[in-house]
């Protein structure tokens, strides 16, 4: 996209620097220049080995999943198949569910493998391609999620497999609301830039035929494998600078002081977000049933990372901090949020929709709300 000139120097130039020498300055002085320093380069080297390397990891294999799909036919037929189911809820073609399935056994980039596929993207107007990523993060590590939480029964000493249910439902509800927030957003764009396709007809050819490689079907399934697997590790690398910018920030905000003080070691932070929360409580136990203010360290840490948010489910119940309800709201969330704004911005890049970004974390911000909320609800309703 062309960049706009704008005077050399002006006001933002300013304000830029005096925000970034505050915020460092604030946080030095918390955490030493030194500690600061070494936790900030620690916790990005730790999310480039154990998350990038693990999401790259993930791209890959969906990737090759999703061109094998794509070669034999299984996506069309899936299109076929759960349309009439996906559209009245998404307003999205049936092969979405297919991001949907890929998504909850695996992470949010792997949709980013399907998107990268021709033969899923005819099925999508423009508008409706730009969805994908709230629609694949809000299921994002869903089955990891899931399993998590029913395991934690063992500590609680109480089967949570009803809970966890009602927190997938919740879930759905919050991708139901954030896809059409941005189908609206994304709509409203491209009718501004011209671009518009909502009364484009896809032609009865193109979605009646599929394009295949040349050869047997062994050699095809192996190109195809192949060619999705490479799909992935461009995705994995595109998504580097959003985890590791994005991921780090939320995380020092969010972790606390460790005992014994600070070390420089990564994911320590200076605690701030759940400082927030415990002002916020009052509002926060009607709408997500939270007993206490610590659980909304929770919510506030799936916004960077979902596998560290559930990290720290296990302290809280030994701590008597949640219950069963809570079970449900953070699978709920958890899932629907899944680590949105450490991959938001790269993934949203990824499909060359930049300008897009900040609709796309409004709408998945309401999304991961009204899915706690639909869970604590819902939770209230059956249990």
């Amino acid at each position: 996209m062309e960049k706009l000139k704008k005077k050399a120097i002006s006001l933002e130039a300013f304000i830029c620097l005096g925000l970034l020498a505050g915020s460092f300055i604030t946080t030095a002085k918390i955490m030493g220049p030194v500690n600061m320093i070494n936790t900030v380069m620690g916790t990005a080297h730790d999310l480039l080995i154990n998350t990038v390397f693990f999401i790259m990891g993930v791209a890959v294999l969906a990737g090759a999943l999703s061109e094998i799909l794509s070669e034999f036919g299984v996506i069309s037929l899936i299109n076929k198949l759960l349309y009439f189911v996906i559209y009245p809820l998404y307003r999205l073609p049936g092969a979405s569910a297919l991001a949907i399935v890929t998504t909850y056994i695996s992470d949010n980039p792997a949709v980013l493998s399907l998107a990268a596929n021709k033969e899923f993207r005819k099925y999508f107007k423009n508008y409706q391609f730009t969805a994908l990523t709230n629609l694949g993060t809000s299921f994002g590590m869903g089955f990891i999620v899931s399993a998590f939480m029913v395991a934690q029964g063992g500590l609680m000493k109480e089967n949570l497999f009803k809970a966890v249910l009602i927190g997938n439902l919740g879930a759905v509800v919050g991708s139901i609301i954030s896809v059409n927030l941005m189908l609206h957003y994304s709509k409203k764009y491209f009718k501004s830039i011209g671009e518009s396709e909502e009364e484009k007809e896809i032609e009865k050819f193109v979605l009646d035929t599929r394009e295949i490689r040349r050869g047997s079907i062994f050699g095809r399934f192996l190109e195809a494998m192949l060619e999705g697997g490479k799909v992935g590790v461009d995705m994995g690398i595109a998504i580097i600078p959003g985890v590791i910018i994005i991921c780090t920030t939320v995380l020092m905000l969010t972790n606390d002081m460790p005992q014994g003080g600070y070390t420089g070691a990564a994911y320590e932070g200076i605690g701030i977000l759940p400082i927030i929360g415990a002002k916020l409580n009052f509002i926060l136990k009607p709408l997500f049933g939270f007993t206490s203010p610590q659980a909304i360290a929770f919510p506030i840490t799936a916004l960077g990372a979902v596998g560290a948010a559930i990290g720290l489910v296990p302290q809280f119940i030994k701590e008597g901090v949640i219950g069963p309800r809570e079970i449900a709201v953070f699978t709920s969330m958890g899932m629907c949020w899944s680590g949105y704004l450490s991959t938001h911005v790269a993934m949203m890049d990824s499909l060359k929709y930049r300008e897009l970004t900040g609709k796309a974390i409004f709408s998945h911000t309401i999304g991961g709300l009204a899915a706690g909320m639909a869970a604590n609800f819902l939770y209230s309703l059956f249990v």
